[in-house]
């Protein structure tokens, strides 16, 4: 039976060209089986995962001792590696491409695949897509027992926060994808850019209070259309204690519709 071989590395050209290097035979002659495409995760950042080729090397074909860094010879195709490159059946080790542990961004900063900050895996994130959409904006992280928060300063804010904050909440979504992606306790977190959340805020509150008192006063519902879930809930916060109205949202899904009910008067009998 042949033995083989595993590498691994970014992607599949580059676990080709390392299998080469290796084993010292040009491409033409390297015969491989693709295990894993790899995946980039989210912007590369978070839940990166390798390619992996599996080289069968010809009956005749010299093999040196292998080196620690190395992998072992195996003849039969291995099951998945563990987290540390072995092989779950053997032990043995997987040959891997050790430039893909640690990138560098415009800054010189290590952007690592799975950091065990979740703050720093969200300002990395978050900074690679700042960066995608304007120039020299920078992030900063704010830490309390509620949430994760990341503010964005410098840049083209308009672009940032979009219409009616579209591309915020969007950005947002993103980020907190990636700080939960490896979490069993979901952390919450915060987006803002340049202040735009507290203008919101307040604006939301006056607006809510102005439709509160047109709705106690008309005795119909009135609908602040969909909403996403922070909105929803400065809504909620500011007519809690709004005598004669109540709030209710409707609907599915991240953008629901929030209504303000006028709430129904007793009839008094005689």
């Amino acid at each position: 039976m042949s033995a083989s071989l595993e590498f691994k590395a970014k992607n599949v050209d580059k676990a080709v060209a390392k299998a080469c290097a290796e084993l010292k035979m040009p491409k033409k002659e390297i015969k491989y089986e693709v295990l894993s495409y790899g995946s980039s995760g989210i912007f590369g950042l978070s839940g990166t995962k390798k390619a992996k080729i599996r080289v069968t090397l010809p009956g005749n074909s010299p093999v040196s001792e292998p080196q620690p860094e190395t992998a072992e010879m195996n003849t039969e195709a291995p099951p998945a590696s563990d987290a540390y490159g072995r092989s779950e059946a053997t032990g043995a080790m997987v040959i891997d491409d050790e430039d893909t542990a640690a990138k560098e961004n415009s800054e010189g900063q290590g952007l690592y695949s799975s950091p065990d900050d979740c703050a720093e895996i969200g300002r990395l994130v978050l900074q690679r897509i700042v960066d995608a959409i304007t120039t020299d904006a920078k992030v900063s992280v704010e830490t309390n027992v509620e949430r994760l928060c990341f503010n964005v300063n410098g840049g083209n804010a308009g672009l940032l926060i979009g219409k009616r904050g579209q591309t915020l909440d969007a950005i947002h979504t993103i980020v907190e994808k990636a700080v939960n992606k490896h979490n069993q306790n979901r952390i919450r977190v915060l987006v803002d850019i340049e202040g735009y959340l507290e203008t919101r805020k307040e604006n939301l509150e006056n607006m809510a209070l102005r439709l509160a008192e047109k709705s106690k006063k008309i005795g119909k519902p009135i609908s602040l259309g969909e909403m996403n879930a922070y909105d929803r809930r400065t809504v909620h916060i500011a007519l809690k204690d709004f005598p004669e109205i109540l709030t209710r949202s409707r609907g599915e899904g991240p953008l629901r519709k929030l209504v303000i009910f006028p709430k129904k008067r007793s009839s008094s009998r005689n």
